[in-house]
């Protein structure tokens, strides 16, 4: 979503509030407010903008553009001329437009026409601080990163000297409570296909402790056939309207859109309805409390019926805040409770944080929630620039070359977290999000009383 200028003063004021609101972490309300903004009296918003924390995440650090500024149609000439060349090697139907990102800066997009738009997509919510942040350029022009970017190594057999440093200075400095492990991975889709893997090894691996027993040479030789034993039948529990990847095995578990899924083949998984709160959950916390009930019972209800038919649940995966499937939220009771149903049932509790980093008010999501302990897995891609999965040690795999790729991540985007980190850090921008996204939330639910189509807020 990109929004351009309008000279009226409601749009000034609306526009200047979804800048501080991206520019703050506080994602979950731009895309709402860009709906509504037209219908807000001027003088509200100015009244709610002087509300909040005056610190912007890239004005604080860089000069930020003073506004959109459009020279052309949209989209303007170049980019459909561009857009005409690539469609004839590749699909184009997605494409906006074409960008200059030299020119972009902070919350601003610019481009191939000149044209500058204020972003609030984010690179689909996977830019952290903005276009040419100054640490991030800083760190990616420091002469001694050179060979980092100019030779792309097989990590998980010929990792660079700086690789362990790289790791305790990104991903381990804020690893969730709990997590000792973490293995990168080349995109979000990619982090949860191999945390899916981990889990059903290590189910498999219970199992077998269980009984005593060890792999067998039928294992070994069914397994190549994609028959049983070796290639077991286990399944995964998601959650209807989730997402979770378009690989094979993530997009089993994505349940948001069929234009995902259409014509591929999938697993035979299980997916429970997630709840779907009333608001303001203060006025609704009895209903609220079935609804969740509800859900839960047909977690337990799934678990047991794959469960009789052969095909054992091994790992229940979810959402913080169901993103792609509509921004639907639970209270932290459902998740307390889920967790639960996981560790009496035996299967792994995996968190997909992959949209969730940074921006709830808390570092992690699920921070948020008051568990009995970690999940057993937290996946995470987007905004950290680097992908992958935190776990507990006892999710390693048992031998090599069980999760493996050629790459296994990246370590010249590994800079570029440690740069991201230090920011979030210096900057208090995980405290900086709550403050805002409070400070809006109750502006916002004022302003219901004014505008009909502003409803269900949260944050």
């Amino acid at each position: 979503m990109y929004l351009v200028h309008n000279a009226s003063p409601v749009v000034s004021y609306a526009h200047a509030l979804l800048q501080f609101c991206y520019s703050c972490f506080a994602l979950p309300f731009v895309f709402h407010l860009a709906r509504t903004m037209r219908r807000l009296h001027p003088l509200r918003l100015r009244s709610l903008l002087q509300k909040l924390p005056v610190q912007c995440l890239s004005t604080a650090t860089q000069s930020e553009f003073p506004g959109p500024d459009m020279k052309t149609s949209f989209p303007g000439p170049k980019s459909l001329e561009l857009i005409a060349a690539m469609d004839q090697i590749q699909e184009t139907r997605t494409v906006h437009m074409f960008v200059d990102y030299e020119k972009s800066r902070g919350n601003y997009i610019v481009d191939v026409d000149g044209n500058r738009l204020l972003d609030v997509c984010g690179q689909i919510a996977s830019n952290p601080l903005g276009y040419n942040h100054p640490d991030i350029v800083a760190t990616l022009a420091d002469s001694a990163h050179l060979h980092l970017l100019a030779n792309r190594p097989a990590l998980g057999c010929a990792p660079p000297a700086e690789f362990v440093n790289l790791l305790k200075s990104s991903l381990l400095s804020i690893s969730p409570s709990g997590l000792n492990q973490v293995m990168t991975m080349m995109c979000g889709s990619c982090a949860n296909e191999n945390s899916y893997k981990a889990a059903f090894m290590h189910y498999r691996r219970l199992q077998r402790e269980q009984l005593g027993i060890k792999e067998t040479i039928e294992d070994v030789e069914t397994c190549m056939m994609n028959q049983v034993p070796g290639s077991p039948q286990l399944s995964l529990l998601s959650f209807q309207k989730g997402f979770h990847g378009r690989t094979m095995g993530t997009l089993s578990a994505t349940r948001s859109k069929a234009i995902h899924k259409l014509d591929v083949p999938a697993f035979d998984w299980p997916a429970a309805p997630f709840p779907s709160l009333r608001y303001p959950l203060e006025e609704n916390e009895r209903e609220n409390r079935q609804e969740e009930d509800r859900c839960l019972e047909e977690v337990s209800d799934k678990i047991s019926k794959w469960s009789d038919k052969g095909c054992p649940v091994a790992c229940i995966c979810v959402e913080p805040i169901q993103a792609e499937g509509g921004d639907y939220h639970a209270t932290p009771y459902f998740f307390q409770q889920l967790q639960k149903i996981a560790r009496q049932s035996g299967a792994v509790f995996m968190v997909d944080e992959v949209q969730t980093f940074g921006v709830t008010g808390h570092l992690w999501a699920h921070e948020g929630f008051g568990l009995g302990e970690a999940p057993d897995i937290v996946t995470f891609a987007k905004k950290l620039q680097v992908t992958g999965a935190y776990m507990k040690q006892g999710l390693r795999p048992d031998r090599p070359y069980r999760i493996y790729n050629t790459w296994m991540g990246e370590p010249s985007k590994l800079l570029v977290a440690s740069a991201v980190v230090k920011v979030i850090q210096r900057d208090n921008l995980v405290q900086l999000a709550k403050e805002s996204g409070d400070v809006l939330l109750a502006g916002l639910k004022d302003l219901q009383v004014e505008v009909s189509m502003i409803l269900c807020m949260r944050f």
